[in-house]
């Protein structure tokens, strides 16, 4: 059976406080773990009024307090802000707190405008490589330090018997190698516009895979942004603010709220604009019920995955609930 699970941006909606933003996502996350999805995941992103948060490890402890027994995790922690010492301190003890249920989703990108990145990156080490941090993590972890590493003797607290599962974020199959060869879960972004390749970077990250003492065998999964409602033409029309957001995005334009469904329909695009908007609806999965379970049967087959990270960024709340409520439905899931 296809295992679905749910990654939150907490997008700040037109006419909307953070505050607000922040009590819908922790109404979704209760939510979410009565429905029967798998994991919930919170995103980093820097320097934007238009998200609610910038810190995943802080929300991921507050909604694992609300929930009892969906994995909550990261989706995913931007590591070139970051010693891999911290971040390791950090969902230890998360760990401890939520034994078994804490996923630690990583990834190279910046998640930031220019300007919070050279912030967030002042005075950092420029040899703190990707790779380098990655294999830390692992050795922090699991208190597995190799005996020519920098920091032999060094342990991460607390110690715990359990680790946080480990998850590498990409869009190319270079990240894919790069799981593959540390044995950690590998998550494809299928929802930026910009990544292609997912299912060959998946295929990829199976047939290179190595069991370590993280995971015997590959697991992974693809990311994918999901609208569904009782009809198609409404689900079509909530998709327009994901267009509109998305595609503003692309332009690299600081945008300071999700837009309504009324401001994406009085957007006045151009031509040029309208064709890209195709490529973005491809990218995604939009219709009623019966559709949405089709085109994400596919997508799952295509990726050869036996789960997906579900995105629903719908400016209504209740509309919101009401997609992910239809999906649990349509997928027999409890």
């Amino acid at each position: 059976m296809l295992k679905l699970g749910i990654l939150d941006q907490s997008l700040v909606g037109e006419g909307h406080t953070a505050i607000e933003t922040l009590a819908a996502t922790t109404r979704l996350a209760i939510e979410a773990d009565t429905m029967g999805y798998s994991r919930y995941w919170v995103s980093e992103h820097h320097g934007s009024k238009g998200l609610a948060h910038s810190s995943p490890e802080v929300l991921i402890g507050y909604l694992a307090s609300h929930t009892n027994r969906i994995r909550v995790g990261s989706g995913g922690i931007m590591m070139p802000h970051y010693s891999a010492y911290k971040v390791a301190e950090n969902f230890k003890l998360l760990e401890a707190l939520y034994p078994g249920r804490i996923d630690l989703g990583i990834g190279h990108a910046t998640g930031s405008l220019p300007l919070a990145t050279s912030v967030l990156q002042e005075g950092r080490d420029p040899e703190n490589n990707y790779s380098r941090q990655v294999g830390d993590l692992v050795a922090y972890l699991h208190d597995a330090m190799p005996a020519n590493h920098r920091f032999p003797e060094l342990v991460a607290s607390p110690s715990v018997p359990t680790a946080p599962e480990l998850w590498l974020l990409g869009s190319s199959g270079k990240t894919a190698e790069l799981a593959a060869e540390v044995g950690a879960s590998y998550a494809f972004a299928h929802f930026i516009i910009f990544a292609a390749g997912g299912p060959e970077a998946t295929a990829l990250y199976r047939e290179r895979f190595k069991p370590t003492l993280m995971k015997s065998k590959s697991q992974s999964l693809a990311a994918v942004i999901v609208i569904c409602a009782d009809t198609e033409e409404e689900a079509r029309k909530l998709d327009s603010s994901v267009a509109l957001y998305y595609q503003e995005l692309a332009k690299g334009k600081e945008i300071p709220f999700f837009p309504t469904v009324e401001t994406a329909e009085r957007y006045p695009y151009t031509e040029d604009e309208l064709e890209k908007l195709k490529a973005g609806r491809a990218k995604r999965v939009v219709g009623n019920p019966e559709q949405v379970k089709q085109g994400l049967t596919m997508l799952a087959e295509e990726y050869q995955a036996h789960e997906l990270l579900l995105l629903s960024p719908i400016h209504d709340v209740e509309a919101r609930l009401r997609s992910y409520r239809l999906l649990a439905k349509a997928f027999g899931m409890q």
